[in-house]
């Protein structure tokens, strides 16, 4: 049997939805992306996740490159993230996706309110 390959967009693809596609993933972005930027207070911040989660999810947007690790040699040790220019982008872009939701809503709303205006013509 011949070992299947994946196509390196499709693994790319992947990689990406692993990292995003878990409902932690867009929040921790954009507390970062706010300023929070200390573990402790991203905590604080991200409403219902655990240390674990945010630890996992911070080491994984770290590897994809969407944030940058700075870790300071100080008593007590301090780390703090960051977002990278890629990490940017995809804030704008969720940003925009945001939009597109906020306009599909708003025309669902005012489509019924249309449709019995047209059905008493």
């Amino acid at each position: 049997m011949k070992a299947k390959t994946i196509s390196q967009p499709v693994k790319s693809y992947r990689q990406l939805e692993d990292v995003v596609g878990c409902k932690w993933s867009v929040s921790v972005l954009q507390a970062v992306g706010g300023g929070i930027s200390r573990p402790g207070a991203l905590e604080r911040h991200v409403q219902g996740i655990s240390t674990k989660v945010l630890s996992e999810r911070l080491r994984k947007l770290t590897n994809y490159g969407l944030l940058d690790k700075h870790v300071y040699a100080e008593v007590p040790p301090r780390t703090e993230y960051s977002l990278t220019q890629s990490g940017q982008k995809l804030l704008s872009i969720i940003g925009q996706i945001k939009l597109l939701d906020n306009e599909i809503r708003t025309a669902e709303q005012g489509a019924p309110a249309d449709a019995q205006k047209t059905a008493r013509r």
